[in-house]
Formats: structure tokens, C-alpha cells, sequence
């Protein structure tokens, strides 16, 4: 008995993160003391009374039922405070606001909402990869734009002159960046828009990363006209800590929105209560939460770029979010040689850009959701080599 799969599945790979944990995996089954400086997961927890909030709510005998696919009333009204503090955004709570379980299901959730078989997208180069997955699970083709470090890893307009309206269905765009750290203010991200306005192309901006080193707050949907052109996604998982729990945001026009949520609600049968509601005290923690958080980042950074300087790499140190970008040494023919070097020979992973498409291969990426003795232990060993 032979059983195929979907033709859809033979169109993406198993994400490069999962494999790679297995291999470290083994690695340690064998005894090997394994550094892992690859993935973004914050290793800090949320602050102490969102914990005892998701506690509380949790004790409480009704709080174990199918929730709303539309979220609670409590998290979208928490979210539209939280846009309007921050990002100087309004937003009608329950026509405006999606409530995801993590803003990656939103990704796939947008592309399965907008995208018909041989609709074209366009994705960066570098990237995240789940941008390219979705899409071609979508039955959608990527069509790659390139970001550079010339440029700025901003779009060249010049560069996309020739698309016409038609010709281009979707676009995703991602400020803060990720993997460069490169900030988008909002006088690029309107010129982005009246771009894309005159092409008929739906912007998606996904914003994970606002609040990890920066404090220049921006959204799409500040700009004038966004809201009827544009999707944005957010999420708890890195300026709250909170990236096993799986609370995301959609924002955009009540029509996007429905037709997100027409498959999403055949996805999924809602949040779990006291994961909600203990969303809603993270959104509603002072600026000062955010102020101890990148005072951490910032001495980890330093820690960062001190291993970066003995690998010979170069890197900016404008930076945000919650890794460090940097281009390798000339003698490595890309990221992955330099990676799998660190890793055979020092036992400490760090992610080859080239992950991130091709624009990457000669840049590696370091995370910072590691503590300052743990980057030490890795700068260490990575000394010994040389």
C-alpha cells in the first residue's frame, strides 16, 4: 500500500530550524555541549502578573470552554489601547482587530484568504522563510525582491519599475526587518504604499519587532490610506515574552478581516480564556517593562558583537530587534561553511544567512535571546579556535 502526499507538500521543506534542532539534538545525545545562538525564542518569561493573571483565570471552573474565533472583547479592546499608545493608530476593537493564535498562523492564514493558484507575490530576499512556505502552499508563486546592504535592505523601487497593475497580487514586507534590523520610518513606508496603491498590489506587514531595541514605535496603519490597502500582523511573542503562548494580531479593514476569518474559523476553535486574558495584562504593562527588557538586549548586544569582531565579521550597530546581522570574512565561501565550522569545532550554532534567501549567503545571524554568561561561555570557545 503507497500512499502520496498533497503535490503541495513536495513544494516546501521541512522549516530549516526544525531540522537543524534535530541535529543539534543528536549532537547532545552523544554528549556534546551544545551553544545555541541560532533561534529568536526569548528566553526571558513575562512579566510576574501576566503569569499570575493566566493562574488565576485558569483556576476558575468555566474558563475551559471553546472561546469566540473573534477574541474576546477584553484583548481587542486591550489591543486597540495598546495601538493607539504606541502607535498613534485608531482602531475600532471589533471590526479592526483579528485576535490570532500567533501571528505566524496569521501568515498562513492571509495567504489561504487572498491567494488563488498562480497568483504572483512578492517576498523579500533575505526573509523569513514561512513568507515563501505559505505562499506556495497557497498554490501561490513568490516572486523575490532584493534588499541590500547598498540600498540600505530597502526596496529599490527602480528595481521593480516594470510591474503593472495584474501583473502582482500580494506583497510582504517586514519593519522592523528581520534577519538585518533594519528600521522602515513611516515617510519609506508611505512611499511603499503609494507604490504598490498605483499597482493594485495588498501590502502585508508583519511587526514583531517594534519594541526590541528601538523606541521609534511604527505601523503601517498610521499612514493615510493603509487601512484600506493593508494587512498588519503583530505579536506577544517577542516584546512580551511570550512566544509559547501564541498570541498574535491581524489589523485591517473589516472586508480583509472577514475574509481572514472565513478560514480561520474552519482552522482553529479559538484562544484558550486565560491565555486572553492574560494578554490583555501584558498589553496594558508600563513602558517601563519595555525599558528593562532592551536594557537586557542591549548588554547581550555587546556580548554579541564581541564574537562577531573575533570571526572577522562586519555588522551595523543600528540594529533592531533581537538579532545581529553581520557580513563574514572573504575566506568563507558563505554563512553555512562558517556555521557548520562554529558548530563541528567549537559546539556553538549560529544561523547561516543564507537561510534567508540568496541575498543572505554571505552574512551570518546571531540571536540575542541568550544570557550574557552563556555569550561569554560561546566567545570563549570560539577564541580557542584560532
Amino acid at each position: 500500500m503507497k500512499i502520496d502526499p498533497a503535490h503541495r507538500i513536495a513544494q516546501v521543506e521541512e522549516y530549516y530550524f526544525s531540522t537543524k534542532l534535530k541535529q543539534i539534538a543528536a549532537m547532545r545525545a552523544q554528549g556534546a555541549d551544545i551553544i545555541n545562538l541560532g533561534i529568536g525564542s526569548p528566553d526571558l518569561p513575562p512579566h510576574p502578573s501576566v503569569i499570575e493573571e493566566l493562574y488565576q483565570w485558569a483556576k476558575k471552573p468555566d474558563a475551559h470552554g471553546y472561546q469566540s474565533y473573534q477574541g474576546r472583547p477584553e484583548l481587542r479592546n486591550a489591543m486597540a489601547d495598546f495601538y493607539k499608545r504606541y502607535f498613534d493608530v485608531n482602531l475600532h476593537p471589533d471590526k479592526e482587530i483579528l485576535p490570532l493564535i500567533g501571528s505566524k498562523e496569521g501568515i498562513m492564514h492571509i495567504c489561504m484568504a487572498f491567494i488563488n493558484e498562480g497568483d504572483k507575490v512578492l517576498i523579500p530576499d533575505p526573509g523569513y522563510p514561512t513568507y515563501t512556505s505559505a505562499v506556495k502552499l497557497a498554490g501561490g508563486v513568490p516572486v523575490y525582491y532584493d534588499l541590500t546592504a547598498e540600498n540600505k535592505w530597502r526596496i529599490d523601487f527602480n528595481s521593480l519599475s516594470h510591474i503593472q497593475p495584474g501583473d502582482i497580487k500580494m506583497m510582504w514586507i517586514n519593519y522592523p526587518h528581520m534577519p538585518t534590523g533594519q528600521y522602515a520610518d513611516k515617510t519609506y513606508l508611505g512611499e511603499l504604499l503609494s507604490w504598490a496603491k498605483e499597482r493594485n498590489i495588498l501590502i502585508c506587514n508583519d511587526n514583531p519587532y517594534s519594541f526590541i531595541l528601538n523606541k521609534n514605535y511604527v505601523s503601517i496603519m498610521s499612514i493615510d490610506g493603509a487601512m484600506d490597502q493593508a494587512i498588519e500582523l503583530n505579536s506577544m511573542s517577542k516584546a512580551q515574552n511570550m512566544a509559547g503562548w501564541r498570541v498574535g494580531m491581524a489589523i485591517s479593514n473589516p472586508t480583509f478581516l472577514d475574509y481572514i476569518q472565513r478560514f480561520k474559523s474552519n482552522m482553529d476553535s479559538g484562544m484558550f480564556l486565560a491565555l486572553q486574558m492574560a494578554a490583555v495584562k501584558a498589553l496594558q504593562l508600563d513602558p517601563s517593562w519595555y525599558d528593562q527588557l532592551n536594557a537586557i538586549y542591549t548588554e547581550r548586544k555587546k556580548s554579541a558583537a564581541a564574537i562577531l569582531k573575533v570571526l572577522g565579521c562586519d555588522y551595523q550597530d543600528d540594529q533592531q530587534g533581537m538579532f545581529l546581522w553581520a557580513k563574514i570574512p572573504s575566506q568563507y565561501k558563505d554563512g553555512y561553511e562558517l556555521s557548520d565550522k562554529i558548530l563541528n569545532e567549537a559546539h556553538v550554532f549560529i544561523t547561516p544567512g543564507g537561510i534567508f534567501g540568496k541575498n543572505g549567503n554571505t552574512y551570518i545571524r546571531i540571536s540575542l535571546c541568550t544570557p550574557v554568561e552563556i555569550f561569554d561561555k560561546a566567545l570563549s570557545r570560539i577564541k580557542a579556535l584560532n
